[in-house]
C-alpha cells in the first residue's frame, strides 16, 4: 500500500492521470447511445422546411439524434427506413430528436402525363418595363396573367418523397471513424496543370460549397501530393457512393449563356444572384411534362434564376440588336435563341420573347431534360440533372478541369466488419504481449505497469483524435500498432536497465537516464522518417505518418516517463 501511495503521488504519474482524464472527456464514451444521427439534410426537403438543419463541423456526440417518429421509437437505421417507407403522402409527422420536436409534412411524388388534347390555361409571365418614379426612369418587373393553349396535363400521385434526411447509427463516442471504418467514397482528383496557391484555395472552397449545396454531409476536401510532388485534391465523403459524387467533382462546371457568339451571363454569384430550388418554381415542367422517345421515356425540367443587374444589362444590350420574327403559331420571338453551354457543350436552347428585346430582364427560366427506360426513371434522372445544374449555377466553375485519378468506395457494412475485426485482433495482441512479458520477467508487478502503460497510450491517442477531429481509419490504426510496438520495445529497455547491475549500488537516475537516451534516439529517428511521408503523403501515407508521430510523442513525453517512475518505485528495495 505504501508503494501504491508513492506511485499515485509521483509527479510523472500524476501528469499521466491528468492526460488520461482529459482524453476520456474528449472521447466521451457512451456505448448505450440509441437512435439514428442526422448526417445531412437535403435543401427544400420536408425536413429542411420543418427547421431541421444539416450538422456543421461538430463532434459526433453533438450530432442531432432522432429518437421517435410519430411516437414510434427509432433505435437503428433499419427501423428508421422501415418507418419512413410506410409513410403516405400529405400526412403530418412529429419527429422527436435529442434537441427538440419538429413537425413535418410528407410530399407526394407526382408523375406528369401529357395528353394529346389541348386546353387553355392561365400562366404567370414576368415582363420588364420602364416606369417613371419621381422624375426618374426605372426598370421594374411586373407579373401578368396570360392565357395560353397547351397540351393537357394530368398529374398522378405515385408515391411519397423521402423526408430529406440522411442518417446513420447514433455515435457512441467522439471518435470520428474514417471511410475505411464508416463507409463512403474517397476521390483523388488530379488537375490538368500545376495550380497556384490562389487557385488551390478557390478549388477547395468551390468543391466544399458544391458538395454542401448538393446535400452531401461529412465532407473533407484538402490538398495533397505524392512523393514526386504531383498535386492532388483529396475528397472524402462519408455515407456517399461513387456514382453520386464522381461526376459532380470532376465536372469543371463552366456554365455560359450565349446569344450568338456573345456571352450574356455565366454561372456563379457574380452573374446569378438567386437559383430557385422551391417546389413552386422548380421541378418537372408542367407545360412539357414527360414524353415517349425511342427506347424509353423523357421528362423536361424547368427552374427560374435571377440575374444580377450587370448580367441583365448585358443581355439587354445584345437583344437590342436582334430582329423580331414570327413563328408558325403566330408567336413573336427574337431572331436568335439563348443557348446554354456547360463545359463548352451546348445543353439547351431557349427562345426569347419579343417583349424582352432591349429589356434588362432579371428573371430567366432554365430548362433541360432527363431520360430513362421507364417514366419513373426519366423523372428521377431529370430531377438529378436539374439538381446538378442548379448546384453548378450557384457555385460557379472551377479554375481548371480536374481528372479523377482514383476512386475508393467502401460499404458501411464492410466498414463495421473492419471495426469488429480490429477490436478482436487488438485484444488478442494485448493478451499475447502480456503473456510474452510475463514469461520474460515472471513478476506480476512488472507486467501490470506495462499493460497499464500500453492501454494508457491507446486511450491518449484516441483522446487526441477525438479532441482534434482527426479521422480514425485503417492507416491510423496501422500507426497505432507501430506505436504499440515501439512502446513495448521502450518499456522493455526501461525495465531491463532498472533490473540490471549490482543490487548494492543502484543508481536509478543514471539507469533511467541511459534508458531514455536510447528511447529518445529511437524517437527522433522515427519522427525524421515519418515527416517526409506526412509532408508528401497522399491519403493513406499521411494518416499513417500522423498517427505514428503523435503516438510515439505522447508515449515518450507522457506515458513512458510515468512507467519509469512506477518501475523505480515497485522494483527498488
Amino acid at each position: 500500500m505504501g508503494k501504491f501511495k508513492k506511485i499515485t503521488r509521483n509527479w510523472r504519474v500524476l501528469i499521466l492521470i491528468v492526460f488520461l482524464l482529459a482524453a476520456i472527456i474528449a472521447i466521451w464514451p457512451n456505448p448505450g447511445n440509441e437512435g439514428v444521427a442526422i448526417r445531412n439534410v437535403l435543401t427544400n426537403s420536408s425536413a429542411s422546411l420543418a427547421g431541421i438543419e444539416s450538422p456543421k463541423m461538430i463532434s459526433p456526440m453533438a450530432r442531432e439524434v432522432i429518437k421517435y417518429i410519430n411516437n414510434k421509437p427509432v433505435n437503428t437505421v433499419e427501423e428508421y427506413y422501415s418507418i419512413v417507407s410506410d409513410l403516405k403522402p400529405d400526412v403530418n409527422l412529429n419527429v422527436k430528436t435529442n434537441q427538440g420536436v419538429y413537425k413535418l409534412r410528407t410530399r407526394p411524388i407526382i408523375e406528369i402525363e401529357v395528353l394529346d388534347e389541348m386546353e387553355f390555361v392561365v400562366v404567370e409571365e414576368i415582363i420588364s418595363e420602364n416606369v417613371t418614379i419621381n422624375g426618374t426612369t426605372q426598370l421594374v418587373n411586373k407579373t401578368i396573367n396570360k392565357t395560353v393553349e397547351q397540351p393537357k396535363v394530368v398529374r398522378h400521385v405515385v408515391g411519397t418523397q423521402e423526408l430529406g434526411l440522411n442518417v446513420y447509427e447514433a455515435p457512441t463516442s467522439n471518435i470520428k471513424k474514417g471511410l475505411d471504418l464508416e463507409g463512403g467514397t474517397r476521390v483523388l482528383l488530379e488537375p490538368e496543370r500545376e495550380l497556384t496557391d490562389e487557385e488551390v484555395d478557390t478549388i477547395l472552397e468551390s468543391l466544399k460549397q458544391r458538395l454542401n449545396v448538393y446535400g452531401l454531409g461529412d465532407v473533407s476536401v484538402r490538398q495533397t501530393s505524392d512523393l514526386s510532388g504531383n498535386q492532388y485534391i483529396l475528397v472524402e465523403i462519408a455515407g456517399a457512393n461513387e456514382q453520386e459524387v464522381e461526376e459532380l467533382l470532376s465536372r469543371q462546371g463552366k456554365f455560359e449563356a450565349k446569344i450568338g457568339n456573345e456571352t450574356v451571363f455565366v454561372g456563379g454569384e457574380n452573374d446569378i444572384t438567386y437559383v430557385c430550388k422551391r417546389a413552386d418554381c422548380s421541378g418537372i415542367d408542367p407545360s412539357a411534362g414527360c414524353y415517349t422517345i425511342d427506347g424509353g421515356e423523357g421528362c423536361t425540367f424547368r427552374f427560374s434564376i435571377t440575374l444580377s443587374n450587370d448580367a441583365a444589362d448585358r443581355q439587354a444590350a445584345v437583344t437590342d440588336k436582334l430582329d423580331i420574327v414570327t413563328s408558325e403559331s403566330g408567336s413573336k420571338y427574337l431572331s436568335q435563341d439563348l443557348e446554354l453551354f456547360l463545359d463548352d457543350t451546348r445543353v439547351n436552347s431557349l427562345r426569347i420573347s419579343a417583349d424582352l428585346k432591349g429589356e434588362a430582364a432579371t428573371e430567366i427560366a432554365i430548362s433541360g431534360s432527363g431520360e430513362g427506360i421507364t417514366r419513373q426513371e426519366a423523372v428521377t434522372n431529370a430531377l438529378k440533372e436539374m439538381k446538378d445544374l442548379q448546384t453548378i449555377l450557384i457555385t460557379g466553375s472551377l479554375p481548371v478541369k480536374l481528372n479523377v485519378a482514383q476512386v475508393d468506395t467502401i460499404s458501411p457494412a464492410l466498414g463495421k466488419e473492419f471495426v469488429n475485426n480490429i477490436l478482436y485482433v487488438g485484444v488478442l495482441a494485448l493478451i499475447g504481449v502480456c503473456v510474452v512479458i510475463f514469461i520474460r520477467y515472471r513478476r506480476l508487478k512488472i507486467v501490470l505497469p506495462i499493460v497499464i502503460t500500453l492501454v494508457s497510450e491507446i486511450v491518449l491517442i484516441l483522446g487526441f483524435a477525438a479532441f482534434s477531429g482527426w479521422n480514425l481509419d485503417l492507416a491510423a490504426i496501422a500507426g497505432i500498432i507501430i506505436t504499440m510496438g515501439t512502446a513495448v520495445d521502450h518499456l522493455v529497455i526501461i525495465t531491463d536497465e532498472t533490473l540490471t547491475g549490482d543490487n548494492m549500488a543502484y543508481d536509478w537516475k543514471k539507469k533511467l537516464k541511459k534508458a531514455f537516451a536510447i528511447i529518445m534516439g529511437a524517437f527522433f529517428t522515427t519522427v525524421v522518417a515519418m515527416i517526409p511521408l506526412y509532408a508528401a503523403g497522399a491519403g493513406m501515407l499521411k494518416g499513417f505518418a500522423l498517427t505514428t508521430i503523435v503516438g510515439i510523442t505522447i508515449g515518450v513525453l507522457v506515458s513512458r516517463p510515468a512507467f519509469g517512475a512506477m518501475i523505480e518505485i515497485l522494483v527498488k528495495d
